[in-house]
This record gives C-alpha cells, structure tokens and sequence, in this order.
C-alpha cells in the first residue's frame, strides 16, 4: 500500500524486518538541495544508513557529512558503480536504494523490504506502472522512456516467465548475500535492468511493490535516453541471452 502524499519526515513505520538487518543506500551526486530531506526521512527504516557520492560538485558531501552519515565515493562513471560501492559497503541482510532526489517517498521503504523480509522474494523493485509516476509522461524524451522501459520489461516476462511491469525503477529492496552472488557491470543506470536479469538467471525470486515516482527536482536527468538508448538495448539483450 503506497502513501497518497509523501510521509512526514521522521514518522517512524514498523518495519516488518522479521530480525533482519536492513542498510538503506542512498546514491547521490550533485544533491545538495534534497540530500537533508531524503536522509531524515530514511533515518527511520535504517539500522545501517550511507550516501554513496558520485563526486559531487556541490555540498552534497558537507551536508550528509554534517548530519553523521557515512559518505563514500564511488569511481564516478554513473549509477552502476554507486550500486557496487553499496553493495560492498553495505552491512546486515537487506540493502535498498532509494535515488536521492526525492522523487520516491521513504515512507514506502518498509513496503518495498516486506517481501524480502518475510522470505517472499529476494529482490523487490517498487513499480511506478502500478503506483504512478510524474515523470513518465508529458514530453517526447518522458514518452521515450515510457516506451523503452515497457519494452524491455515485456522482454525480461517473456524471457523469465514473471510478470513484472517496470524494470528501471532505482527504489529496490535485495538480499544482500544474493546481490553479492552476482557480478554486476554496468556503470550507468542500465544497471536496474542488469540486476533484476541476473537476479532471474540464478533463480532469485523477484516482487513488485506499487511506489509512486515523484516529479524530480531536477531540470535533467543525468542520463539522455537519446545519448545512452542503444546501451539499454545492447545490455538488455546481453545479460538475456549470453
């Protein structure tokens, strides 16, 4: 069950972690004006919480350094090696990731980590096809990455035989012996679509958990779908097949 409104910052829900350790990663670059809020509001769902910083050019480092959370660096190529650094860092028995823009609401953490808590999967991905998003629709670039997303995961079904409705949703929740079990190699954000075929490739179980993406704050993403298309194709294919 999704928030109809991003939750007060602070509000501690019971997490059903069922004694399991939970590391909650927040990835970051260039975050300064959300990284105070995305960590207050994560606070409560962590026993573990860390910033994995992409070498930011702001205050990003200051601020989450300021509020006693742990800061690394990543090797500064893009989401992928952020989602390496936090799996190596991690400590415990769940990781999740949660983008450090706010556009996920961590009040939805302890829904995402329940069917990994609760032994019903190994990796829970929250679904904005079934929450909803703000970002998946209005311009032509938005409508490219509706499209292409939807294709890729009805390729990811077909192949697996699940019945998944987004495969690049960066809110996940993933045992992390498991996500330790794989090689992960993608350096961009290419690397949702990587863990979610490698987690199926071994035999993982994979749940969807309805999350509501939020407007971004930010005036571009990080990544052109234009300039970095043909990666998701190529590591789409990839990791399916070979």
């Amino acid at each position: 069950m999704i928030s109809a409104s991003r939750g007060t910052a602070g509000r501690k829900h019971e997490m059903p972690t069922n004694g399991r350790h939970v590391s909650v990663c927040i990835p970051a670059k260039d975050e300064a004006e959300t990284i105070e809020e995305i960590i207050t509001g994560c606070r409560p769902h962590a026993d573990h919480l860390f910033v994995v910083d992409g070498h930011s050019r702001d205050a990003t480092r200051d601020i989450a350094s300021a509020l006693d959370v742990p800061v690394y660096l990543d090797a500064g190529r893009g989401k992928g090696c952020a989602v390496r650094e936090a799996i190596a860092r991690a400590e415990g028995d769940i990781l999740v990731t949660i983008d450090a823009d706010m556009s996920f609401d961590p009040e939805d953490i302890p829904a995402l980590v329940a069917p990994v808590a609760n032994g019903e999967a190994e990796y829970a991905t929250g679904s904005r096809m079934r929450g909803g998003s703000d970002e998946l629709h209005g311009d032509f670039d938005k409508f490219l990455r509706m499209m292409g997303q939807d294709i890729i995961t009805l390729g990811i079904n077909y192949r697996f035989g699940v019945r998944l409705t987004d495969s690049q949703s960066g809110f996940r929740a993933f045992d992390l012996a498991a996500a330790r079990s794989i090689t992960l190699k993608e350096d961009i954000t290419t690397t949702e679509q990587e863990m979610i075929i490698k987690f199926l490739r071994k035999g993982y179980r994979v749940a969807e958990v309805p999350t509501h993406e939020y407007a971004s704050r930010r005036e571009r993403s990080h990544i052109s779908l234009r300039r970095h298309g043909a990666r998701y194709v190529y590591s789409w294919l990839r990791y399916m097949f070979f």
